[in-house]
């Protein structure tokens, strides 16, 4: 097998990515207080990557054999994990040092998680996707339990960890089983043997544990009970970018494997999906009623909004992949908007985390007050903001496909969850509180939350922008 040069030209972003992670650790072992070079630095190569991943957009090709796409489908969630990144990085800055863990491994491994992101979106094997996976995983047990004095943040870790392995576990055995009945780990080639593998027993066996892997990783009911604990115990920010850059390379993957090489039979999935789905809305939306903590409720808002886009599995048609595609940019967005209020706010042990705490936020921090506003109206789907048309484009999918029943469920459980996020803003500005923040928002938090608020009003206004880059990547 030759190698060849123009290989690494196509995993650009990857590389630069890859080369900043490994930058980071060296500056921090040979400059004393690198903390700020090593956040500039960081964002210099992201921005770095984000430009190559853009060049790489119209191109449609492989490399490495075909175990790396090029272009097309992998630079949209590229682009699209850089960003998210780099938000992540604006609202830490602050965070990071007012909790005591101002240390530059906390930006390397973010860099190592986002490496592991870009891979799963780029495999073509599942070999090189069970590797990103990993690499996004172990990054993140470790970002977990960065708040180390803390016993809910260890208690996070661990519990992560646990299940995380306990995921693996699936994903590993569904892979050996598809090679088992394939002779192949590259997706392509399983593409083209869809309809002599139709009937194996073992290949859909390997399916289906492929897809208890992948239901662990989006949070979807019944493999979701890692995510409150998770997402509570977890430094704020980690929960931001777990919550939304996790979510975005753990769908990119499922779209991967479920739409592109098992698309001949996946109309044995349909009905699996919608049941997935249907749980994951009814259990994330009711639950989520009953919490008092703001990052527990946003924990089973995930899990619920994990199942919206499940609908677009079950319908399995061009509308209902660009819908997915849409919703995980759209849900990106106001969730790390979302999160990145609640790390302003926060201070000391968990507090101004709760709703009784949230009271009267409003008189106090207006401009904090009126981003979380337009996240929670966007979360709820309301018009004119981008929740409202990542559901509409699920539900046409769903409808399309004759799935109106799932469509029905899935607006009704809308619905209920109009009512918490609802509860956010009624808190804030109708009823009297103290709340009390440590240190003033930074700059860069701030410009975080308006170029989340503007990105969500913008997708909800004008949602062809993103929706026109999303056809034709399969």
């Amino acid at each position: 097998m030759d190698f060849n040069p123009t290989d690494l030209l196509h995993i650009l972003p990857i590389l630069i990515v890859t080369v900043t992670a490994l930058s980071v650790l060296i500056l921090e072992i040979t400059i004393k207080r690198a903390e700020p070079f090593v956040f500039i630095f960081s964002i210099i190569g992201m921005i770095a990557a984000g430009v190559a991943a853009i060049n790489l957009y119209p191109v449609s090709d492989t490399a490495f054999y075909e175990m790396v796409s090029v272009g097309g489908f992998a630079s949209f969630f590229h682009v699209l994990f850089i960003i998210l990144t780099i938000l992540t990085f604006f609202i830490s800055r602050q965070y990071i040092e007012r909790m005591g863990i101002y240390h530059s491994e906390y930006y390397a491994m973010i860099l190592f998680a986002l490496v592991g992101m870009m891979l799963i979106a780029s495999s073509l094997d599942l070999l090189m996707l069970f590797i990103g996976i990993e690499l996004m995983s172990l990054s993140f047990y470790i970002l977990a339990g960065f708040l180390r004095s803390r016993l809910t943040s260890n208690e996070s870790a661990l519990k992560y960890f646990l299940l995380g392995a306990f995921a693996t576990g699936f994903l590993v055995y569904g892979i050996a089983l598809i090679y088992g009945a394939s002779g192949t780990t590259k997706l392509p080639m399983i593409a083209l043997q869809i309809d002599e593998l139709f009937n194996s027993t073992l290949f859909w066996i390997g399916v289906a544990m492929l897809t208890m892997g992948f239901s662990f990783k989006v949070a979807s009911v019944p493999f979701h009970m890692w995510a409150p604990d998770v997402y509570e115990g977890a430094p704020t920010t980690v929960t931001a970018f777990m919550s939304t850059a996790g979510k975005a390379a753990a769908f990119a993957g499922f779209l991967i494997v479920v739409m592109f090489s098992f698309a001949g039979g996946v109309e044995k999935l349909h009905d699996l999906f919608a049941i997935l789905a249907v749980a994951s809305m009814v259990v994330g939306n009711l639950i989520a009623i009953s919490q008092q903590n703001l990052k527990r409720m946003l924990a089973y808002s995930s899990i619920a909004h994990a199942g919206y886009m499940l609908i677009g599995f079950a319908a399995a048609s061009e509308t209902g992949i660009s819908g997915v595609m849409f919703y995980v940019v759209a849900y990106g967005f106001m969730n790390i908007g979302a999160f990145g209020v609640l790390s302003m706010a926060e201070y000391g042990e968990d507090k101004n985390l709760t709703f009784d705490e949230f009271k009267g936020f409003a008189t106090r921090k207006p401009l904090l007050a009126a981003m979380m506003a337009i996240f929670m109206f966007s979360l709820s789907g309301i018009p004119p903001f981008a929740g409202f048309f990542g559901k509409y484009y699920i539900f046409v999918a769903a409808i399309q496909e004759g799935y109106t029943w799932l469509a029905i469920v899935g607006v009704l459980a809308s619905v209920v969850g109009v009512y918490y996020y609802i509860r956010v803003i009624i808190y804030m500005y109708f009823y009297d509180g103290d709340v009390r923040l440590e240190a003033e928002p930074s700059y860069l938090g701030v410009a975080a939350l308006i170029i989340s608020a503007v990105a969500v009003l913008q997708m909800g206004i004008f949602p062809s922008t993103v929706l026109r880059l999303t056809f034709g990547l399969f």
